[in-house]
């Protein structure tokens, strides 16, 4: 029996499951925002006892936790984050990653470059051969959207203003449609707005390798091999990643899992 097709959230738990195996006693945990994060936190009550609680990176998250118990903590008073979980909109076979579909980018990017090791918990349906299949989000202070817009265009983006949609900072987002993102780390880095204008939904993290039932990393680093893409819950530790679970890799991914820093879509935490 397909238990995907019986069960479609399926690959979500599985991922979210083996994401609560990497969580301390005693330690904050820092928790993203999305569907498949909703089964994070169901894993999370759970264990509320063992843990300190949470930082969130949404106010829809913040919500869940405390219904399921959880005490929800500031940032500013918190001191190491050993953990942050959350998912992802698209990963391609070097764990590069779109996030940002929930509009939450922002808070998720302070709340990962605050944590010691980000755990992206993604199901099958998110791998793709190339980012750019789920538009790009970028999020803008709203006076400045349609100066940001056609920064995009010259970058030959086609953004459309998610109208209705407001974020927990204020802000508006802006879903860029049409690329084929094949250089996340130099896009990020070379062509981003202004941070006081956007913030892009673009993720790479550190190098490793990565695997089924594991955790998160973005990177360029050991490719899967084709097809291999399940749910995954790849850890992420700076400056290297390793996953629960590592497929074979074949000899020229291992040749391109050397270290590499950190390159965040987003300026306002470097």
């Amino acid at each position: 029996m397909n238990t995907a097709a019986t069960d479609p959230d399926a690959g979500k738990r599985a991922a979210a499951e083996a994401a609560l195996k990497e969580v301390q006693d005693d330690s904050v945990v820092g928790v993203g925002t999305g569907s498949t994060v909703r089964f994070f936190i169901a894993g999370l009550a759970r264990m509320r006892a063992r843990i300190e609680g949470a930082v969130s990176s949404s106010e829809q998250s913040s919500a869940l936790l405390r219904a399921a118990g959880i005490p929800v903590l500031d940032l500013n008073a918190v001191g190491p984050i050993p953990l942050y979980v959350d998912g992802a909109d698209e990963c391609d076979p070097w764990r590069r990653l779109i996030k940002g579909g929930g509009a939450a980018l922002t808070r998720e990017k302070i709340v990962a470059e605050a944590a010691q090791r980000f755990v992206c918990i993604i199901d099958p349906s998110k791998c793709v051969d190339v980012l750019g299949r789920f538009p790009l989000p970028v999020e803008v202070i709203p006076m400045a959207r349609s100066l940001v817009a056609r920064a995009l265009v010259r970058l030959g983006g086609q953004p459309v203003w998610r109208d209705g949609t407001t974020t927990d900072n204020g802000n508006w987002i802006l879903d860029v449609h049409g690329l084929r993102i094949t250089d996340p780390g130099g896009a990020g880095a070379r062509d981003q707005p202004d941070p006081r204008r956007g913030q892009r939904g673009f993720v790479r993290a550190a190098s490793g390798r990565c695997g089924a039932g594991g955790r998160h990393a973005a990177t360029r680093t050991a490719a899967l091999k084709r097809g291999a893409c399940p749910q995954m819950c790849c850890v992420a530790d700076r400056p290297r990643a390793a996953c629960c679970k590592s497929p074979a890799l074949s000899r020229r991914a291992r040749r391109l899992a050397a270290p590499s820093p950190p390159v965040w879509g987003c300026p306002a935490t470097g």
